[in-house]
């Protein structure tokens, strides 16, 4: 092939490239109009419906703070233990009998539970018994033999020292006896027999356990500085996870004599009426103590504050050029009561403040009231059965 023919496909393959780059650069330039189009197309849409969503007013309930009393309480977890309780057992081994009692029961005191197999005593108690009549017989013969000095004192003094022995061994079989018959030693309710007729019985096996539950005693524990603010005689107010709906009321009856060195708290015990039983032995329980003098501080609901890491704030209702709006107000908590909640800093009585709908809001915001549906506000609400 000579250099003119070369020249010449050289000539003919300029054009064709000049043509495809400016093929591509058209189509990446209308590419990337394209692109340009749409993202305007989106923040105006976006812009829209921002603006569309600010011109909504939105609508919020409101309520009035209000000033009143709270009374300062110490709170704890506590035990329920009974005014009597005990686990009931045998002194002595030996077969069951006779059981007396159902379990569950209400009994009085001395009432016979159980009785284990008499075997021999009865025997053994009447052989006694006989030697100390026979014994009592010979005392008196060797006294009158004395009168007639038939008979040395000495007779006389050995024959008194046996009667005062056979008498003794008659009390002793006795008390065996009755080691084998088991009674309650206190009045109360009874609880899940634990043997059997026929069943033989080791010393000190269970029987039954046996609590007195009117009146129930709740033990708790407070911190050290709460010595100040509790006595005896102090009122309580204890709950149970097993009755919600309801609060047992009971007085402050003893303070230990010390405080835990470990955990610096004093063991408080409370007494409790219980007429009805509701409260067992080992019940876990709320305790509420009153601690220190009432005080008023402004309330206000629950739902009212926004808590955040940063700081709990609430929305204050104000005017502005006759439009009602809303200011961001950094507060204070207190103590918490059912769905109130007291305000130490930041608002007062007077103030009227958002309490729902607040999502929708930001400092300055013009809103709607609609005051139909209020949050509740109940210092101590019941709760609702499941």
């Amino acid at each position: 092939m000579n250099d003119a023919t070369i020249l010449s496909r050289t000539a003919e393959r300029k054009p064709r490239t000049w043509l495809r780059l400016t093929i591509m650069l058209l189509l990446v330039g209308g590419l990337a109009s394209g692109l340009i189009a749409f993202q305007r197309f989106k923040a105006g849409i976006l812009k829209q419906i921002v603006t569309s969503i600010r011109s909504e007013v939105p609508v919020v309930a409101t309520a009035q703070a209000t000033m009143q009393t709270w009374q300062p309480r110490q709170t704890a977890v506590g035990t329920a233990r009974a005014s009597k309780g005990a686990d009931l057992a045998a002194e002595l081994a030996g077969v069951v009998d006779r059981i007396d009692f159902e379990s569950g029961q209400t009994v009085t005191a001395g009432t016979v539970l159980l009785r284990l197999r008499p075997n021999d005593d009865d025997a053994k108690l009447a052989q006694l018994q006989a030697n100390a009549e026979l014994a009592e017989v010979t005392l008196g013969r060797d006294q009158r033999q004395l009168a007639a000095r038939a008979v040395p004192q000495a007779t006389v003094d050995t024959d008194a020292a046996n009667l005062k022995v056979v008498k003794a061994q008659v009390a002793a079989q006795q008390a065996l006896m009755a080691e084998k018959v088991v009674k309650a030693p206190f009045a109360g309710r009874l609880g899940v027999r634990q043997v059997d007729v026929g069943q033989f019985l080791a010393a000190g096996a269970p029987i039954v356990t046996l609590q007195q539950l009117d009146p129930m005693f709740v033990d708790f524990y407070l911190p050290q500085q709460a010595l100040e603010h509790i006595a005896v005689g102090q009122a309580v107010e204890v709950t149970a996870d097993g009755y919600p709906n309801r609060t047992f009321p009971g007085v402050v009856t003893a303070l230990n004599a010390r405080v835990d060195p470990n955990s610096r708290m004093l063991q408080v015990r409370a007494s409790l009426p219980n007429a009805d039983g509701a409260l067992l032995p080992g019940m876990y329980l709320s305790v509420s103590v009153a601690s220190g003098r009432p005080r008023s501080l402004v309330t206000i609901p629950l739902a009212a504050v926004a808590f955040n890491p940063y700081g709990s704030l609430v929305y204050v209702l104000g005017e502005d050029n006759g439009k009602q709006v809303v200011k961001q107000q950094f507060v204070t908590t207190g103590a918490q009561r059912g769905d109130q909640v007291s305000i130490l800093k930041g608002i007062s009585a007077t103030d009227t403040i958002v309490t729902a709908g607040q999502l929708k809001l930001h400092n300055g915001s013009v809103v709607k009231i609609d005051n139909t549906v209020q949050p509740t506000d109940n210092p101590a609400p019941v709760p609702v059965d499941q």
